[in-house]
């Protein structure tokens, strides 16, 4: 039986706001398996990307229990969030998120340094290879295209080796071709390294890649929709 690495359970988002309390998250319940790769969709505001951040600890639930592995993420302050984030979680974001200031090759091994490792810049040079882009370690951001730079990110990601992996509309910033290869990349990646897989997007036919799709409308899970046969 395959181990839960993340699950929600009652978990709820509400902001205040000058009219009143918005909720984003309502009633969640779900849990995410080892090795699984998961879909979620939703229109644009339904709290799809909202959800996405409170399972990977990079924001809270106003409400619930969310759980990483062993960790109840709901009890820990921003500082144990962070160091499980740093054992466990790998995050892709949509706008790339590279530190502009580094290279490409710095920006991949600074995951790994943080972690202590002392290999940190083979492991970084070998993962930009494998993501093409061995004559791109000493490019900064601004010298990279969309596509190069969201690869970087991809390596950067995949460099602490995390259990999980969170993609946040990895293609979204991207043309079509570009993004084809950027999907391809990160399921090739994934089952290399037998990562969990957890996908916000607005691309139907990238979902549909997953083993599972998870789809919600105004907060809620729809129940009908929770999963879906692998089609590649």
């Amino acid at each position: 039986m395959s181990r839960t690495v993340v699950s929600a359970e009652s978990v709820e988002k509400i902001v205040q706001t000058s009219a009143g309390d918005l909720v984003i998250l309502d009633g969640i319940d779900l849990e995410i398996n080892q090795g699984e790769t998961v879909a979620v969709v939703g229109a644009s505001g339904s709290g799809k990307t909202t959800l996405l951040g409170i399972l990977a600890g990079l924001d809270t639930a106003s409400a619930g229990v969310v759980r990483l592995l062993d960790a109840n993420l709901t009890e820990l302050d921003e500082e144990a969030r962070a160091l499980a984030r740093g054992q466990h979680v790998g995050f892709v974001f949509q706008s790339f998120q590279l530190l502009a200031s580094l290279t490409a090759l710095e920006n991949v091994m600074l995951p790994v340094e943080l972690r202590g490792d002392t290999m940190a810049q083979s492991q970084a040079s070998e993962l930009l290879a494998k993501v093409g882009l061995a004559d791109r370690l000493d490019h900064y951001p601004r010298q990279l295209s969309g596509g190069e730079q969201q690869r970087v990110a991809i390596a950067r990601a995949f460099a602490s080796n995390p259990t999980v992996l969170f993609a946040d509309e990895p293609t979204g910033n991207l043309d079509t071709q570009t993004g084809e290869l950027i999907c391809q990349l990160l399921f090739d990646l994934n089952k290399e390294y037998g990562t969990t897989l957890v996908m916000v997007t607005h691309d139907l036919q990238l979902a549909a890649r997953c083993g599972r799709t998870i789809a919600i409308t105004a907060g809620r899970i729809q129940p009908d929709a929770t999963t879906q046969a692998v089609t590649s």
